[in-house]
């Protein structure tokens, strides 16, 4: 059919037609795009609260965060998609730097917290090294050697605990001073831990008692506490003061031993060498008497 065969009616007929089929597609078109900006705008919000969020959780960075939140709030009210992108590529950025300055400031601060820690945790093993330690001879005390046959026991490894005991100390107090005397408990000490191997252990028990963990059975262990009675017990020099010739005094003590038994708790083992010990000091008073 020729264009000029169309009648006026024909034609606008299919003007209509067209009009609204193009009116169609437009809706469509609108609908498509409002549902897009309003998916952008849902995002920006979205994005709002997060930004907003974290900066109540860090206050330094709250003020940064709160004009951020301004800011996208503010792009989620724009209409032109391509003013939406512009912006919202700027702000990501413009976030994603202020979240990895924060980031960097976390590590710092985590580099520094692990610093300190360590650094107490030093403070912390020197302080439980002194609570350990006799102040007088600088050997383990009590609760330090308490706690390492309690490691002993814990090992399962075989072990002795060995008693001292300083004869007629007492007397040495008594007649010469406790200045006299706490040099012959620090000579004594000395000697003592010179004396033993490397594996094994000396402490002060308290007082004139001492106390020795051996890293062996009791076959070992005689054969150490042998090796002590040659090269610790003796004759000591003691100074007695400025002009004053040295107090020189023979000095013995009691020894007790006990052999740790599975099973055996750390109080158990430290009562039969505790044991021993007095039996041989009863003994050395008998022999004195």
């Amino acid at each position: 059919m020729e264009e000029d065969d169309l009648s006026p009616s024909a034609i606008q007929e299919i003007e209509r037609g067209a009009s609204e089929q193009l009116a169609g597609w437009a809706g469509r078109v609108a609908e498509y795009f409002k549902s897009k900006t309003a998916e952008v705008k849902e995002l920006l919000i979205t994005l709002a609260g997060t930004a907003e969020s974290m900066g109540q959780r860090d206050l330094r960075y709250s003020a940064q965060f709160g004009e951020f939140t301004r800011q996208l709030e503010a792009i989620a009210d724009l209409e032109d998609l391509g003013q939406v992108r512009t912006a919202l590529v700027q702000k990501a950025a413009d976030l994603k730097g202020c979240l990895d300055r924060m980031a960097a400031e976390n590590r710092e601060a985590v580099v520094q917290r692990k610093a300190n820690v360590s650094q107490y945790e030093s403070r912390l093993k020197e302080a439980e090294t002194l609570v350990g330690k006799d102040g007088l001879t600088g050997l383990f005390n009590r609760r330090g050697m308490e706690q390492r046959i309690e490691a002993a026991i814990a090992d399962k490894k075989p072990f002795c605990v060995v008693m001292l005991d300083l004869n007629r100390f007492k007397q040495v107090n008594d007649t010469h001073g406790h200045q006299v005397g706490d040099s012959l408990l620090t000579q004594f000490a000395q000697e003592l831990s010179s004396n033993i191997r490397s594996a094994d252990l000396a402490g002060r028990w308290g007082g004139d008692e001492f106390v020795l963990l051996f890293a062996c059975d009791m076959e070992g262990a005689r054969a150490q506490i042998e090796r002590i009675e040659k090269w610790v017990f003796g004759e000591y020099s003691l100074p007695l003061g400025t002009g004053r010739e040295p107090l020189k005094l023979e000095v013995r003590a009691s020894v007790g031993v006990g052999e740790w038994r599975r099973g055996e708790t750390s109080a158990q083992v430290i009562e039969r060498a505790d044991r021993d010990m007095y039996q041989k000091k009863k003994l050395a008073h008998k022999q004195h008497a």
